[in-house]
């Protein structure tokens, strides 16, 4: 504070009486009326008020500092580095420097706004009279009125500083969400667009492996009525990652006679009636492992969801949503059931940026 003001500017001496006469003395119910306002410091020496003005922009400036320092400390450091403060002990480094970056932005923003309230807004009480809870054209005007009053009143327009600052701070803090986002886990991109099955070429092809034997397939293995699981050739069960590709690439082979076949499109994708479509269900991506020979209908254990293998795996039944995707197969020179390409749709439950 300035301590070279003269004994006027001192907050006694611009005393003001009070709005209302305190009633006579007995009355349980009488109005006591507001006490004689007393200006602050700040509304008397304006180099007060700058000095608030500064402080208050001060916590702003670092309220952004501090959600800067969030954005880099999620960023650069380690998410398994432990490190010794005293007296927490040992912690984890980057959950104790977002904590703190955070909180610190948070709370100076907070901090701020009650510094600018407290020193440089006004502080005249003001009565309000009780009215209905309806509000008339008249109340509504006087609302407004009074907003315009008390956003002239804060200095929110004449103090750029305390303005510009705010509104940084305010602007900046929500980057921290978005950042955390990146926590959800691994980014998708087109993952979920393709399989295992995508590495096959037109030159290099990939066979059929018959997942209980672990050999690749000839058409005649393939016994009409039978339903066969296959994964691509490559794939074995002591990968690391064998569950996760699985869970994508499993297929299964169904032989159906030709005449019986009732979809077109999905009799040129098979190969002398045996079809291969995605083992994988269209509605959570349970395995489907049910099939009955008469219909040619293949059931999910999990939610009974029912599709006709014989008309392109289409849906006849249950909670899922669309057919099963078939894999385009044919045979190599050796006579083995082999794949050129991928599936022509995403395999499993739908997500957002799928086509149907």
């Amino acid at each position: 504070m300035s301590h070279d003001m003269s004994e006027e500017k001192l907050p006694e001496s611009h005393g003001s009486a009070g709005h209302h006469e305190v009633a006579a003395h007995g009355d349980p119910f009488a109005d006591p009326g507001l006490p004689a306002h007393e200006p602050r410091r700040t509304d008397i020496d304006e180099r007060a008020a700058k000095r608030a003005e500064r402080q208050v922009s001060l916590m702003f400036v670092v309220s952004m500092i501090a959600t800067v320092a969030f954005i880099a400390s999620y960023v650069a450091i380690d998410v398994d580095k432990i490190v010794y403060i005293w007296p927490l002990g040992h912690v984890s480094a980057l959950n104790f420097a977002l904590g703190m970056t955070l909180g610190v932005a948070l709370f100076l923003i907070g901090a701020g706004a009650v510094h600018w309230a407290r020193t440089l807004m006004s502080d005249h009480e003001i009565p309000a009279e009780r009215h209905p809870i309806e509000a008339d054209d008249e109340v509504r005007a006087d609302v407004i009125e009074q907003f315009r009053t008390g956003a002239a009143e804060s200095g929110f327009g004449r103090r750029k500083m305390i303005r510009n600052t705010l509104i940084g701070s305010m602007a900046l803090v929500p980057l921290s969400g978005v950042v955390l986002l990146r926590d959800l886990g691994p980014l998708p991109e087109d993952k979920l667009q393709h399989t295992g099955w995508d590495e096959a070429t037109e030159a290099k092809p990939l066979q059929l492996i018959n997942m209980n034997t672990n050999l690749p397939m000839k058409a005649e293995d393939i016994i009409q009525g039978s339903l066969v699981f296959a994964m691509p050739e490559g794939l074995t069960t002591h990968d690391e990652d064998f569950q996760v590709r699985i869970a994508k690439d499993a297929l299964m082979l169904v032989r159906i006679a030709p005449e019986d076949i009732k979809d077109e499109t999905s009799k040129e994708k098979g190969f002398e009636g045996i079809l291969a479509y995605s083992k994988i269900c269209t509605h959570v991506g349970c395995p489907i492992s049910l099939y009955e020979q008469q219909t040619h209908h293949a059931l999910c254990p999990c939610h009974q969801s029912t599709f006709d293998l014989a008309d392109g795996a289409r849906v006849i039944f249950g909670p899922a949503g669309h057919p099963l995707p078939q894999l385009k197969i044919t045979t190599d020179e050796k006579g083995f059931l082999v794949a050129h390409g991928d599936f022509d749709e995403a395999v499993g439950p739908s997500f957002w940026e799928r086509a149907r």
